[in-house]
């Protein structure tokens, strides 16, 4: 049998060609490929800066808002204290009757059956006004109501200094 050479040496020719072609495009690509997976890879790194950047950008403003709260909460914590110990400070002098509570009465209105001179007595210290003392117990819930309106009103305040600060 009659081996044609030059058909053998084509095909050889041919299968080298295609072969060094592959190995060529396989290393341009590979290198393209390198390419990207380096710009990938730097991209992902720069992401990956500018993410933690921020995290530690806002996790200093939850601790500076932490710390404004902290310092709203101990100050609206004083003033409640303060005010609870003003309140008892008031309570023990009305029950040792040390202070007295009274009202001023209206000394022209005679519709109501209560005419009252309308002179001070000579240890007033008010300017003919005509006052009447209150019970003490009476004078306890008036003070026990205003308590209660206190505190209303110091919480409402470090409310709105809460939501003040969380504004911000």
């Amino acid at each position: 049998m009659v081996v044609p050479w030059k058909t053998v040496c084509a095909v050889v020719l041919v299968l080298l060609g295609a072969g060094s072609a592959w190995q060529f495009q396989d290393w341009r690509y590979g290198r393209q490929l390198a390419e990207q997976a380096r710009q990938h890879a730097e991209t992902l790194n720069e992401l990956t800066q500018a993410a933690t950047t921020a995290q530690q950008v806002e996790q200093g403003k939850r601790l500076a808002l932490e710390q404004r709260l902290a310092a709203s909460e101990q100050t609206h914590f004083r003033k409640m204290t303060d005010a609870q110990r003003d309140q008892d400070r008031l309570r023990d002098r009305l029950a040792t009757s040390d202070l007295r509570l009274s009202v001023l009465l209206d000394a022209t209105d005679t519709a109501k059956g209560c005419g009252m001179p309308a002179t001070a007595g000579a240890g007033g210290v008010d300017h003919a006004a005509v006052r009447a003392r209150l019970d003490p117990a009476h004078a306890q819930r008036i003070i026990a109501i205003t308590d209660t309106g206190d505190r209303g009103l110091i919480a409402l305040q470090a409310c709105q200094d809460y939501v003040r600060e969380l504004q911000r």
